[in-house]
């Protein structure tokens, strides 16, 4: 195990270095200017790639670090574990708490750069909020540590805004997975304690005379579904912490915009100051009554709003429906909805305590204090009328709404709390909150009814909402469902991570990634890339229920993705759903497009086998800087993927998607067009055309040579190699790309392939192609054991050297054997590349007649000349003769019928101009291959006559057999009396006079 992590380190090490290396290495020079080229074959560079997608490099390299991060977090944590099914969720914690500290810290970077912009943004809905009249704005300075870094300069808001929610909802996965799979004991790996967010264990006996904190800790012990909310309503309160600007900001910014800077501890300053003058100026010692005769002239203030109080008590709103003067008004309503802010935020009893005795109004916190869920709340053995007389005070309204909200949160009253919920957030808050202390009160009711009075049963009674009942029975399906159908935050809850939240809250995440993979395999115009997208016969309803992410929301893809991989490892690591496995091919995707190529085989290795192969298959291409490739293969290997597979899958993939339209019926192979077919006269030799097999190669040919790159990567596997590489000849030649075919052979030849390969399969490097005489070592060995005088151990020692040899022998035999026609193949690009250069070189001659160059040009033609007779003899003997099996050898057979008739021709025409240009001789070669096609053990024949060109082969024999009649003896080197290698000679073709 520590030998398995110490290579995962060297993996990110390596990543890491290879990003320095790509920076340092463009150009393909190094420092110095030296050229960095090596042996192995070159293509197209990873930056050549990047540029072409350089609009989504500009993400990738936004983010490109906290992807890293992911995909690191994500391959370490996994190292050690154990992949079983457990119902615990202590395995997949440590990812969770990981994905969430990347957020953090993205959160922690991003606010250096756009805090004051967001902060600017909340002051002015805190503005709306308030009510402001006087339309002053004092920004806050956020101190900023040191420069922006590069990475964060092309963010926006928007983005910090995103990873805080993000954060939060890595922490709400987290609180649910320990909702539905609990832990047993406690667990000290956990990052942060809150004990809001542990379960009490319910031992303490409850009785009677039990305090009411008590009661309620038991409660959540017992019910499981009250926990449930309990845990989503905290979750809901730390959010808001932490998302929402600070409170301090906010009074201040407040305080600013009331014209109440250093003044916010006096109170209703205004109103106050006009009631004393109204006093001063009558001699009043006693309190106004609001039924005196004028009193409303009197107190004509010019901010009135109404008629004015004529007492300061905190009641007197609701007992003399009056008002306070307008700035007294802003001031009333800022207190309450800096209180409902705290209470929204979870902030303890305490601290709205001391908050509000710093400002004078302490009468404000004593009148919300009781509520059971906190230790604050004292030894009363019942709260339920003070929640009663919350929930009443909550109806019969305040001065602002802000006022109701906060009694409908200590008293569980929904419609008033629902009345400032502006967003999804709050909307659930109201909702849970609700839920919760309506199911406690029933609690009460139902289990320790003695503890209530008939007379307080009597007064709380009322007080119920008649939707109550509706509200306790509502699962958190029911309740996220209403949300997305309420008219007024329904766009906020139909974005994409809302949505998330929702599914992970209603404990349907499963449900929701089915959806959304669903979307995605069902989009419009998804390309080529996306064409391994399975789709199901599902029901469009469940697409309707899906975000709206798309291809392109990758931070989505990233989360959806290792949520994936959390709930894969905590149920079932073996089981893939195909429409979860839609998101992660997407992200793999993005990944590839983006650069990070090395991060593939992560996540790859994740899918079902099928789709792990056709996944990578389609990436491989895009991966060309060798380094890259060696580090890739590295990666595949370490994650146990088949190998051979994804890189026989990778050419299968290029040809399905850039196959082009066929040049001829399904099955057969076009004639090459070699010889040039206007010849003037039908006694002439036809001439090989120039150019022939031309130079254009496709974007997508260069990518299937360069796919079979990869096999020289692949160690061992020597059959599949040289199958790979004779199907990609044989798709090359279909399809008519002679110049692909030529660059395949001429970029990846089979001395290359060999000397890569042979390492891994006979110990050492070396090329089999290299002549050896299969009797040196037999001689040698006998020799030396003719003239051995030396101890029996040494001659033992000879024979098992004498063995060794003839296995490696008897193993280089096998693998020429098993690369027959793939040297073929090779052979035959070889020979059709000689033709043409000779053509090449022939039209130099004709265009160039100068005689002081004629030397020149002859030795130049006399080597064209050998190369074609050199790289045309091994296509006249035993050329295709060893297919797999029968639906090969037809498929021989008609690459033969299609391609030696014609090249054979061709030959013979070279032959006969070499005849007039070089030597006499080279028209014996062309009576040599006449009886070479003629012979009997060849099949060259039959070859033409399948092919319908027998007579072609007749008239060109003709016309070479006519050269010899009428060549000349002048200007000849050759003597007819000159022996050749089987002892013939031109003396035969002598015609004498019979004068």
């Amino acid at each position: 195990m520590e030998r398995q992590h110490a290579v995962r380190e060297e993996s990110w090490d390596s990543l890491h270095y290879s990003e320095v290396s790509n920076d340092s290495s463009k150009g393909g020079e190094s420092e110095d200017g030296n050229s960095t080229d090596h042996d192995a074959p070159t293509f197209l560079t990873i930056g050549d790639v990047q540029r072409a997608i350089h609009p989504l490099q500009a993400t990738a390299d936004r983010v490109g670090k906290q992807v890293e991060r992911f995909a690191e977090t994500l391959d370490r944590l996994n190292a050690g574990k154990q992949q079983k099914r457990s119902k615990d969720c202590r395995n997949v914690l440590p990812s969770v708490y990981q994905y969430e500290k990347i957020a953090s810290d993205t959160v922690t970077s991003l606010r250096k750069t756009h805090g004051l912009e967001k902060l600017e943004k909340s002051e002015k809905s805190a503005r709306r909020k308030g009510r402001s009249t006087s339309g002053k704005s004092t920004p806050i300075a956020i101190h900023e540590d040191g420069p922006e870094p590069e990475a964060l300069q092309h963010t926006t808001v928007e983005d910090l805004q995103h990873w805080e929610e993000e954060r939060q909802t890595w922490r709400l996965l987290s609180l649910m997975l320990e909702v539905e799979y609990p832990t047993t004991g406690k667990d000290h790996s956990i990052p942060w304690h809150d004990e809001r967010f542990v379960r009490p264990s319910g031992n303490t006996a409850i009785h009677q005379y039990s305090p009411e904190h008590d009661i309620w800790q038991h409660f959540l012990a017992e019910d499981d579904s009250a926990w449930d909310k309990h845990v989503v309503l905290e979750w809901l309160k730390t959010s808001a912490d932490n998302t929402r600007p600070d409170i301090h900001n906010i009074v201040k910014h407040l305080e600013d915009s009331a014209d109440r800077s250093g003044l916010w501890k006096q109170g209703w300053l205004y109103s106050r100051e006009e009631i004393k003058n109204m006093k001063r100026l009558r001699s009043w010692p006693q309190p106004i009554d609001p039924n005196s005769p004028g009193i409303d002239s009197s107190l004509a203030g010019v901010g009135r709003t109404g008629k004015l109080v004529t007492q300061l008590d905190p009641d007197v709103f609701s007992r003399q429906s009056r008002n306070l003067l307008k700035e007294d008004v802003f001031y009333e309503r800022t207190m309450w909805l800096t209180c409902w802010e705290m209470m929204r935020r979870g902030h303890s009893w305490e601290f709205i305590r001391d908050w509000c005795q710093e400002r004078a109004e302490g009468w404000r916190a004593l009148s919300m204090r009781g509520d059971p869920r906190a230790v604050s709340s004292g030894s009363w053995r019942s709260r339920a009328l003070w929640r009663s007389i919350c929930a009443k005070a909550a109806k019969s309204g305040g001065i602002d709404d802000y006022e109701n909200a906060v009694y409908g949160v200590l008293s569980g009253d929904l419609p008033s709390v629902e009345k400032v919920s502006s967003q999804w957030d709050d909307y659930l808050f109201a909702h849970y909150n609700s839920y919760l202390l309506r199911s406690f009160d029933r609690c009460l009711e139902s289990v320790y009814s003695q503890r209530l009075s008939e007379t307080i049963k009597e007064q709380i009674s009322p007080s119920w909402p008649p939707s109550s009942e509706i509200v306790i029975d509502m699962s958190s399906t029911d309740l996220v469902n209403m949300a997305l159908r309420k008219e007024s935050i329904r766009d906020e809850a139909r974005q994409p991570l809302k949505l998330l939240q929702a599914s992970l809250i209603a404990k349907r995440f499963r449900q929701f990634v089915h959806a959304q993979g669903l979307r995605l395999a069902q989009t419009p115009d998804t390309g080529r890339l996306f064409k391994d997208l399975k789709d199901t016969n599902s029901n469009l309803s469940e697409i309707e229920l899906a975000a709206n992410i798309t291809i392109d929301d990758y931070d989505m893809l990233r989360i959806l993705t290792h949520m994936i991989f959390v709930f894969q490892d905590l149920e079932n690591p073996h089981h893939n759903s195909p429409m979860e496995e839609n998101i992660i091919i997407a992200y793999v995707e993005y990944l590839g497009r983006a650069g990070k190529q090395q991060l593939l085989p992560l996540y790859v290795s994740r899918l079902s086998r099928d789709r792990a192969i056709e996944c990578m298959g389609r990436q491989l291409r895009y991966i060309t800087d060798p380094l890259e490739r060696q580090i890739t293969m590295q990666l595949m290997k370490q994650y146990n993927m088949d190998l051979h597979a994804t890189l026989s899958m990778q050419l299968v993939l290029i040809v399905l998607e850039s196959r082009p339209a066929p040049v001829g019926p399904p099955g057969t192979y076009p004639r090459p067009n070699i010889l040039d077919h206007n010849t003037k006269s039908t006694a002439s030799m036809r001439s090989v055309r120039k150019d022939f097999i031309g130079h254009e190669i496709s974007g997508d040919e260069q990518d299937l040579i360069n796919g079979f790159g990869w096999f020289l990567l692949l160690d061992g596997h020597w059959q599949e190699t040289m199958s790979a590489g004779t199907l990609v000849y044989k798709y090359l030649l279909q399809i008519n790309s002679l110049a692909a075919a030529r660059e395949f052979s001429n970029t990846i030849t089979f001395s290359i392939i060999s000397r890569n390969k042979t390492s891994s399969i006979l110990g050492r490097s070396v090329d089999i192609t290299a002549e050896q005489s299969p009797s040196d070592d037999e001689s040698h060995d006998q020799v030396d054991m003719r003239r051995s005088t030396r101890s029996r151990s040494m001659q033992v020692r000879q024979r098992r050297g004498s063995a060794s040899k003839r296995r490696s022998r008897v193993e280089r035999d096998v693998l020429l054997r098993h690369a027959n026609s793939f040297r073929d193949f090779e052979n035959l690009m070889l020979a059709l590349d000689a033709l043409e250069h000779w053509k090449d070189v022939e039209a130099q001659i004709i265009e160039h007649t100068d005689p002081r160059h004629a030397r020149a040009w002859k030795k130049e033609m006399q080597v064209a000349h050998d190369e074609v007779i050199a790289k045309m003899e091994p296509l006249l003997h035993d050329w295709l003769q060893y297919p797999r099996d029968d639906a090969e050898a037809t498929e021989f057979q008609t690459i033969k019928v299609s391609y030696l008739p014609e090249m054979i021709l061709a030959y013979n025409s070279v032959l006969n101009f070499g005849g007039h240009a070089l030597s006499r001789d080279n028209l014996l070669k062309c009576m040599d291959l006449a009886a070479t096609v003629a012979a009997e053990e060849s099949e060259l024949a039959d070859v033409f006559l399948a092919a319908g060109r027998i007579s072609e082969l007749v008239d060109s024999m003709a016309i070479s057999s006519k050269s010899i009649l009428c060549a000349e003896e002048s200007g000849r080197k050759s003597n007819k009396k000159t022996k050749r290698q089987k002892g013939e000679t031109m003396e035969i073709w002598s015609v004498k006079s019979l004068s």
